[in-house]
């Protein structure tokens, strides 16, 4: 159990093992997936059976190919897909990431966004309140979904258990990503449970006093 009525699956899939986050309220008969690395449906589509849960919305938390792999198939099944705006040019022309993609003859499809969010605006699914805070500097359009009621982030590539998201790829800038960290997560409250695109979750609390690359 997640939380509440909410179950959580962490589900690392694609070729690096990106975290896929789905989150299902057997109550509601929804749920909600936050990333689609590239084959993650064959996890997710058995979940959602045994639950008996429909899926309402895909929310990205950006637009790297391995966070959006399995996207372009889900949002095909008429599943609401949110992302944001600075993320688009990758969104609609996922084949510009070839240069940094692994393998390198990886099949990238456009993930069409029917819902652009930004920073402070709030989505309400599965009876919570979720909040979006815009973290750039991994990459233009990486944003965070902030659970208040649960006390978690889904943070994306921002910030790692013990280090942070890469900031030499095309639209990356260090100065950028310490002051999303800065002020966009450790401005949580610390026993927030930071979800991370890959490896374990953290706590904010735990970064701060921590983490090595960004101090408070």
């Amino acid at each position: 159990m997640f939380g509440m009525s909410l179950e959580l699956s962490v589900l690392p899939s694609g070729y690096i093992q990106t975290n896929a986050f789905l989150l299902q309220d057997r109550e509601r008969g929804e749920a909600i997936l936050i990333d689609a690395p590239h084959f993650v449906w064959v996890d997710v589509e058995p979940l959602l059976k045994e639950s008996g849960c429909k899926l309402v919305a895909l929310l990205l938390t950006h637009g790297h190919y391995d966070h959006m792999g399995d996207g372009c198939r889900i949002q095909g099944m008429g599943v609401p897909t949110y992302g944001h705006k600075d993320d688009e040019p990758l969104y609609s022309n996922p084949a510009r990431m070839l240069p940094y993609a692994y393998p390198p003859d990886i099949k990238l499809d456009p993930v069409p966004i029917n819902h652009w969010v930004d920073d402070g605006d709030t989505i309400e699914l599965l009876g919570h309140k979720i909040e979006v805070r815009h973290v750039p500097g991994h990459c233009p359009g990486n944003i965070l979904f902030y659970f208040p009621e649960l006390k978690s982030a889904f943070v994306g590539d921002a910030l790692f258990a013990g280090s942070i998201g890469r900031y030499d790829l095309p639209g990356g800038d260090f100065t950028v990503l310490e002051k999303s960290i800065r002020e966009r997560i450790y401005t949580l409250p610390d026993d927030v449970e930071v979800m991370p695109g890959h490896g374990p979750s953290t706590l904010v609390g735990d970064e701060k006093e921590t983490n090595p690359h960004v101090r408070p």
